[in-house]
């Protein structure tokens, strides 16, 4: 596969160019290679050094990441700019990025790989950035404990450490909303919605005051195990276009 169709393949599946106004990553194509043709991706969370190292090791045309090295613009290429980038060019290997529209996507995205785990039901967009959305909303087939919605959380793909919960809601879980990653800014709207829940990836310090206050349970199942889920089903795009792939998987713990 030529590598122009490859990201335009990925471009029109996430309707990147609708985030190109609102979201500090570049997303999109981040580093071009001088080969025209794709064979192996490789897909990760992250574009560290860890990864690329193992994406070239991998010998992959192109490395497909939900963070990437660019954000908001690039001065100098230099430090870890450097140490991530110069591995790339130096093997030949591209570079492709979806932050904010991986999120986003109703089917692929990382919210919706969640919201699979828990079995939400009736779901719809949750999240607002903009015109966009990052996140999603739905109800539990069934109520589920806080200690069920915990435990299905700590199986995530690429989990290490126990999901934390502010459980300041109602012991049963129906209607349960969804923003991974860095998505504390979202409890005001969880809160504005009357769910029940809020799943995210990590906390910040006015999240505990604001559950407590507003009766939400809150839940912190890890920045990078609520994200993994983009990437993967990615690679099962990739897989269907009849490419060779591979996942990178580096937890972070965090």
């Amino acid at each position: 596969m030529q590598l122009s169709e490859f990201t335009n393949r990925l471009d029109d599946e996430l309707r990147t160019g609708a985030y190109a106004d609102l979201d500090a990553s570049a997303n999109g194509l981040q580093v071009e290679s001088e080969s025209e043709t794709v064979d192996h991706v490789a897909f990760a969370v992250d574009a560290a050094t860890a990864t690329v190292e193992a994406a070239v090791d991998a010998g992959a045309d192109v490395l497909v990441t939900h963070h990437g090295v660019v954000w908001g613009g690039m001065e100098r290429l230099t430090g870890e700019h450097y140490r991530r980038i110069a591995p790339l060019v130096r093997n030949d290997v591209a570079l492709y990025v979806s932050h904010l529209p991986l999120d986003g996507h109703q089917e692929l995205g990382n919210a919706a790989g969640v919201g699979d785990v828990l079995g939400l039901r009736r779901r719809r967009p949750f999240g607002e950035v903009g015109t966009e959305t990052i996140g999603q909303r739905g109800l539990t087939s069934d109520p589920l404990s806080v200690a069920e919605v915990r435990d299905r959380l700590d199986d995530l793909p690429g989990a290490v450490t126990e999901t934390q919960v502010l459980d300041f809601g109602p012991e049963a879980v129906e209607d349960v909303a969804i923003v991974t990653g860095g998505g504390a800014d979202w409890l005001d709207e969880a809160v504005d919605a009357g769910v029940d829940a809020f799943v995210t990836g990590e906390g910040k310090q006015k999240v505990y005051h604001k559950a407590r206050e507003t009766s939400v349970n809150v839940f912190l199942a890890g920045h990078y195990a609520t994200e993994t889920f983009g990437v993967r089903a990615l690679q099962d795009r990739a897989d269907e276009w009849e490419l060779e792939t591979t996942f990178l998987d580096h937890p972070t713990g965090l």
